[in-house]
């Protein structure tokens, strides 16, 4: 008998059709499966209540709680001018902390009747902020009645309740109820992990771990359900992995070595500087791979700043050098055309050759972006073509069936996050044998992600910044407290450019027709509870020009611009012609402007914790010190005041990172977020289960070198084409 299909069963077929299309829309759920691996969140105790001074802002939360007061407010409003209006007000604890709730209009009958002090139920709903106290407003509710049995607490397991993520349309008991359907189905899950490795850790089997993880009886049910569950997704996560560094390890490739007085050797002797120790010993990491037969797979992480582009296009050169091309891929127009400046500035005379190879050492270095003219765009790909062109730096457009190469060694992948394997592997594929690889990034990855996101690369880390760079001292402006920080916030921008320097500020939306909730009548659900919507880069930059930065030049840049415009607005800046650049995340990362000093970051709590540090590093860039202010309006108690706080407080990244992880929802480590609720991470939390990644990477090496193709284990091939059909082989997709 085939095992799989109970699992696949649509919920249709089991919850019904409409339970089944809520599921989807709003979980991302399709089939039985899907449901049984969507795993609670936390649990609660009946008897307990829940902690309510830790809820995070701006998210759906579940907690169980005791109503403390209620009050019916009448109010006069437009609806009911003759003060019949009725605002419902009821504050719930749990002993440690209290929380309000608030129901408006019609809406406040049935509460009113259902929660009387004393009353115990669970609350589900978003946080928001108000009069600066957090509140839910219009939660759903479900009534907890003391030891009756009734049907909410009998179809959850005995004094555990668990508790799921939820929407604002698909509250957690809801889904437990779903649950409490589907799960005869988990004693038909077919188990991923060998049986050698499950009873060599003492792992219980999946069926019994998908049962106690929904409806445990103890504490230990749990943990030993998260245990397996855990090794499940550490491990075919590794076994994907290491298949493909197994399959990369086949590849021939052609060895590249640097010839002696050749073309790198011209560039180092025009370095003003010496390079770092850093940057010696990762080159020789780099340049060793270089010179074997099979593709290097290396992926080459620092700081903002660390030297890494410099390191890159050394290898770039030393491959020139050895008769091949370079090619890197950058994220975004600006960026790669910001690289081929540095590029084409650092290399001075040596990137005006003509033929590759030719006596005079130099070579061309060419441009290609989607949005080039006719003429300069088919240069570009005659250069290419005929090898006229050591080295190439675009966009996605490099990889386009038309653009062709004469001997492709080298590519190189700018904000690898930016980008899915797919991209990179048609990029690859362009050389007559595969190329060499190198992936940078500036967001700093701990070691357990990095197995995680990047286990088919090796990786090098450059932790040392290049001499001559400056300290960047970052503060946050609580706007809201204290309006006279924000005053002094402009004054100091002043400050900067009166002393020569140049700034940026930076907003969380561009602010046009497109997006202004004011001409669509479109509002988010942040903008709502906060009264405000979210600062925007042309109504800053218009209130800055009339007010506080009367006289000073200022300009904007947004993705929405044309790139020529792009580009003729930040050659300005770089420049020094323009004082202060306001302007989205376009500018996050590559953009290079020694001149640049102060940064001031515009509803900085709209960012996360990484984007923070990676903009913060567009300052400080030469040898003044630098400066970074977040203004925020988050009240101090607020969860997203507490990372701008952990941000200002260090600048190290990989701390940083860390935090940041540990401040993200399950799941969202794979950069996933964006392709919806099923990511192959679910339990795994990525910096606490190191132990785990480490021990399941060990595993799935010795399984994939005894066994590449899982002959003999089906189970394990099952869970593997489920994983990669899911993610359409783009598990290490960044977004």
């Amino acid at each position: 008998m085939d095992l799989v299909p109970a699992l696949e069963e649509p919920l249709k077929n089991t919850l019904g059709a409409a339970t089944a299309k809520v599921m989807a829309e709003h979980l991302g759920l399709h089939t039985v499966g899907d449901l049984l691996h969507h795993y609670p969140r936390r649990y609660e105790e009946r008897g307990q209540l829940t902690h309510l001074a830790d809820l995070p802002m701006d998210e759906h939360v579940t907690v169980v709680a005791q109503v403390a007061d209620a009050r019916l407010h009448s109010f006069a409003s437009a609806k009911a001018p003759r003060g019949k209006g009725q605002r419902l007000e009821v504050t719930i604890t749990d002993g440690s902390g209290r929380l309000q709730l608030v129901f408006f209009g019609a809406g406040v009958h049935k509460p009113h009747k259902d929660l009387l002090p004393g009353t115990r139920a669970l609350f589900a709903g978003k946080v928001s902020v108000f009069n600066r106290r957090l509140q839910l407003a219009h939660p759903a509710y479900e009534l907890l009645r003391g030891d009756d049995v009734t049907e909410t607490v009998d179809t959850w397991a005995g004094a555990l309740i668990p508790i799921y993520p939820a929407t604002a349309k698909l509250e957690s008991w809801k889904i437990a109820k779903a649950v409490q359907t589907a799960l005869p189905s988990a004693q038909e899950a077919v188990d991923p992990l060998p049986e050698s490795l499950r009873e060599g850790r003492g792992l219980v089997s999946l069926p019994e771990a998908l049962l106690k993880i929904h409806r445990p009886h103890t504490k230990g049910d749990i943990e030993g359900a998260r245990d397996r569950l855990k090794w499940d997704e550490a491990f075919v996560l590794q076994v994907a992995l290491a298949r493909r560094r197994h399959a990369d390890a086949q590849l021939p490739a052609v060895p590249r070595r640097p010839t002696p007085d050749g073309l790198l050797t011209a560039f180092d002797a025009r370095l003003p500087f010496t390079l770092t120790d850093g940057q010696l010993k990762v080159t020789k990491e780099i340049f060793d791979d270089l010179a074997t037969e099979h593709p290097m797979h290396r992926l080459l992480q620092g700081e903002v700043g660390s030297g890494k582009t410099m390191v890159a296009l050394r290898a770039m050169l030393a491959v020139v050098d050895a008769g091949g091309q370079a090619a890197m891929l950058a994220p975004t127009e600006v960026l790669a055309q910001q690289h081929h400046r540095s590029v084409t500035e650092m290399m001075g005379e040596l990137a005006e050759g003509g033929m590759l190879g030719g006596a005079e050492q130099a070579t061309k270095v060419v441009l290609l972006t989607g949005s080039m003219g006719a003429a300069g765009r088919r240069q570009a790909l005659l250069d290419l073509v005929t090898g006229e062109a050591g080295i190439v730096i675009g966009t996605h457009a490099l990889i386009e069936d038309k653009v062709q190469f004469h001997d492709l060694g080298l590519v190189v992948v700018d904000e690898q996050h930016r980008f899915g394997v797919e991209q990179r592997d048609a990029l690859r594929g362009k050389g007559k044998q595969p190329p060499h690889l190198l992936v940078m990034t500036a967001t700093p990855i701990p070691r357990t992600v990095a197995m995680t996101v990047f286990g088919d690369l090796e990786t090098s880390v450059l932790d040392q910044l290049p001499a001559g760079r400056s300290p960047i001292a970052s503060h946050v402006v609580p706007a809201a407290d204290k309006p006279h920080f924000l005053a002094r916030t402009w004054e100091r921008v002043r400050e900067e450019v009166e002393n020569g320097h140049q700034a940026y500020v930076v907003c969380p939306r561009i602010g046009d027709e497109e997006d202004d909730p004011k001409k669509t009548g479109k509002k988010s659900p942040e903008d709502e509870a906060e009264k405000r919507p979210p600062l925007a880069v042309l109504a800053v930059a218009d209130q800055l020009a009339k007010g506080p930065l009367q006289g000073l030049k200022i300009e904007v840049l947004h993705g929405r611009m044309h790139p020529d415009d792009k580009d003729a607005v930040m050659r300005r800046f770089a420049a020094g012609e323009t004082h202060v650049l306001v302007a989205t995340t376009v500018i996050e990362v590559g953009v290079n402007v020694p001149n640049a000093t102060a940064m001031v970051i515009m509803d900085a709590d709209r960012f996360g914790v990484s984007q923070l540090h990676q903009l913060r590093g567009r300052v400080g860039r030469g040898s003044a010190p630098g400066l970074c202010l977040l203004v925020t309006d988050m009240p101090e108690a607020a969860a997203a005041r507490q990372r701008l706080n952990a941000v200002a407080s260090t600048l190290d990244g990989f701390e940083l990172s860390r935090i940041d992880l540990e401040q993200r929802r399950e799941g969202d480590v794979l950069g996933q977020a964006q392709s919806g609720a099923r990511t192959s991470l679910r339990m795994l939390a990525v910096i606490d289960d190191e132990e785990i990644i480490e021990e399941a990477r060990e595993e799935a090496a010795a399984v994939v070198a005894d066994d590449p193709d899982l002959e003999h284990l089906p189970g394990l091939r099952t869970a593997l084409d489920a994983l990669l059909d899911e993610e359409r082989e783009q598990y290490l997709d960044k977004g």
